[in-house]
């Protein structure tokens, strides 16, 4: 780790300061840039978090004590201030959650997002929901405000939402009633089938104004499959079978039948939408943090987003499962069916936005081969996230992936749907 610049934002005691650091990692190539805001006091903040201490240093006035600056509710809100001179607030929590960055609310009424790892040039996410503001679309937190140094994204702050909760809490609360009824999620309260296919409709309706905003593009399999096959090279090495992977990828330099390119969210999931009043809003449009930028930015298939919440359905019953107290046969088979009706709704949703249906390939077969082959890409990516975060749980992405190998719904070498 190297220190590349210090800027002192509060010359004064405690002080705040803003430091630049670039880190070499040996499993990634080439360096990753971080900014850390931090707090230097005589004596740590009340009821600081241990993660949050650096330790001491030698200053004029003696030993002085640095830590994180955003998990001080005191230099956080002197922080936000430097961000936008003009946010007037009182109070300042941290969102919890979070692992990139560091979100925090002001007053329940405005949010700021701190991007900790920073790349040259826009980020994604206000890049995105910048240009959907423009064009008029609401189901995004537009910016209000963004902090950049030399054309360089370093916070945003936005619009506090409030919600009924993220799709992850719903779908958790909705599972648990299957559980504890033991019923099938049709005949419960809190099924989530409606939800579902109204997630669907507004993702279709995210993707036709994507396609507004940035362009079409036709499709470039080619390109889809070298993205692919280094994403698994780079996360899958030694834990999975990537030469019949990287098969499967390689089917879609033939195939012909491939729909349209727009960019996308890329990183879309249960936890990262929102059930506000009238619909849902999504968030966070970094895309996936393991995967280079410019891979991020680059136009996709529609149904690379629709991959990635198709999987956060089944994880989300495979989670719940792993949360309940020795789960039986009739808890799995219950499990199982929330996670296909919810599957089944939002690609009924996605389906009957007709402006988005016109994005996919025109063949049924091949819409469903090439969503397979998504999901393929998005399960070999939950590998590496839960063999980096969350080990224990790796055995459920692993499991998607020798399932997905196998399906009747993989490409054949000309494109089709096998089976």
């Amino acid at each position: 780790m190297a220190v590349r610049r210090v800027d002192t934002l509060l010359d004064e005691w405690p002080a705040l300061v803003w430091v630049l650091v670039e880190v070499r990692s040996p499993q990634q190539p080439g360096t990753a840039l971080y900014q850390l805001p931090l707090g230097a006091a005589d004596s740590p903040p009340p009821d600081l978090a241990d993660s949050a201490y650096l330790g001491t240093f030698t200053s004029a006035s003696g030993t002085s004590h640095l830590y994180d600056a955003l998990a001080d509710p005191v230099m956080a809100a002197a922080f936000c201030r430097h961000v936008d001179p003009t946010l007037d607030f009182s109070t300042v929590r941290a969102e919890g959650g979070e692992q990139s960055n560091t979100s925090l609310v002001l007053d329940e009424r405005h949010i700021v997002k701190v991007f900790r790892r920073l790349q040259q040039g826009p980020n994604p996410d206000v890049e995105v929901t910048e240009a959907l503001g423009r064009i008029g679309y609401g189901g995004v937190p537009v910016p209000l405000h963004v902090w950049r140094r030399g054309g360089t994204d370093l916070a945003v702050v936005r619009r506090y939402e409030r919600a009924r909760g993220d799709g992850a809490t719903l779908a958790a609360d909705s599972l648990r009633e299957v559980a504890n009824r033991r019923r099938p999620p049709r005949d419960c309260r809190l099924d989530f089938a409606d939800e579902a296919e109204r997630l669907g409709q507004d993702v279709a309706r995210l993707h036709v104004a994507l396609a507004e905003a940035f362009g079409v593009e036709p499709a470039d399999g080619s390109a889809w499959a070298v993205d692919m096959s280094a994403q698994a090279r780079r996360v899958a090495d030694g834990h999975l079978d990537t030469a019949r992977i990287d098969s499967v990828y390689r089917r879609l330099r033939g195939a012909e039948d491939l729909g349209s390119a727009i960019r996308i969210h890329g990183d879309l999931h249960l936890g990262q939408v929102l059930r506000v009043a009238n619909n849902w809003m999504v968030l966070d449009f970094e895309g996936e943090p393991g995967r280079p930028v410019e891979e991020r930015r680059r136009p996709s298939s529609p149904l690379r987003d629709v991959a990635g919440m198709t999987r956060s359905f089944h994880y989300a019953a495979g989670m719940a499962l792993r949360e309940w107290p020795v789960p039986d046969d009739e808890l799995r088979v219950l499990a199982d069916a929330w996670a296909v009706r919810s599957v089944n709704a939002f690609l009924s949703g996605y389906a009957s936005v007709d402006e988005a249906h016109r994005l996919l390939p025109a063949g049924r077969g091949a819409r469903d081969a090439l969503l397979s082959v998504f999901e393929l890409d998005k399960a070999v990516y939950e590998v590496a996230y839960e063999l980096s975060h969350r080990p224990d749980l790796v055995d459920l992405p692993i499991r998607a992936v020798e399932d997905l190998l196998d399906s009747e719904y993989l490409p054949d070498d000309d494109g089709s749907r096998s089976g």
